[in-house]
């Protein structure tokens, strides 16, 4: 059991509660990996567990006509807060953007382990603030600034959820991510990649220069860091 906790402690929600509390929920969550855009939530379908990734990012993605992200989970938080929320099916599509693995929980025994520790509520629901957040800076972000300011901002969120400073990451799929042509994306990322801040090879990302990265990212970015770190502290 002592290895199992150990392992739980990947994912930093999981990791900030007492250690009884996660003595108790520990049986109810099964470790799994989370390959590639393999869909863990699909729009209007039943959300039949909670996901505590310990590695990689999560991509939550509006159901339009073209692709839009929502936001991103990683291993500082869980996918599942709409199910505390009162929520049986989603609204929205959520896949793994960069591989790893994780832990998943029951949605009932998600719920029955909210009703039964106050710690794991209160996390969730910081952690749901947290959430907001993210979710409402990148909308404002998306109206207000460039594509190479969002461009940065998003590879700063990705960064922070990785081990590592390389990542797996095709043009294609950041256009979409980001709602934009791919041209204008492909631009944006050799900008950076000029300045000396980023380095691109075959669907492959690395940040060179993180403090370069961050000036050239919008202030949203500080904003969401400020809001996480907040709800992240013991």
């Amino acid at each position: 059991m002592q290895s199992v906790e150990s392992d739980l402690h990947a994912n930093q929600l999981l990791g900030m509660l007492a250690p009884e509390t996660l003595r108790a929920i520990a049986p109810r969550l099964e470790r799994v990996q989370l390959a590639l855009r393999t869909p863990l939530y699909a729009h209007g379908e039943p959300m039949t567990h909670a996901w505590f990734p310990a590695e990689g990012v999560l991509s939550v993605v509006a159901p339009t006509q073209t692709r839009v992200e929502v936001c991103t989970i990683g291993r500082e938080g869980v996918l599942g807060i709409p199910l505390l929320l009162g929520a049986q099916r989603s609204a929205d599509e959520v896949f793994p953007q960069v591989e790893g693995w994780g832990w998943r929980m029951a949605a009932d025994d998600f719920l029955d382990a909210a009703r039964m520790h106050a710690d794991f509520s209160r996390r969730l629901h910081r952690y749901a603030y947290a959430l907001l957040v993210l979710v409402s800076q990148g909308s404002a972000c998306n109206r207000a600034h460039d594509v190479h300011q969002r461009c940065a901002r998003w590879l700063l969120q990705t960064h922070d959820r990785v081990r590592g400073d390389a990542f797996e990451l095709t043009q294609e799929f950041l256009a979409e991510m980001l709602g934009e042509r791919r041209a204008t994306v492909n631009q944006a990322a050799t900008a950076l990649a000029h300045r000396g801040l980023i380095r691109y090879s075959r669907g492959r990302i690395e940040v060179v220069d993180r403090a370069g990265l961050e000036q050239a990212a919008c202030e949203c970015y500080r904003h969401i860091r400020g809001a996480y770190a907040e709800v992240l502290a013991p």
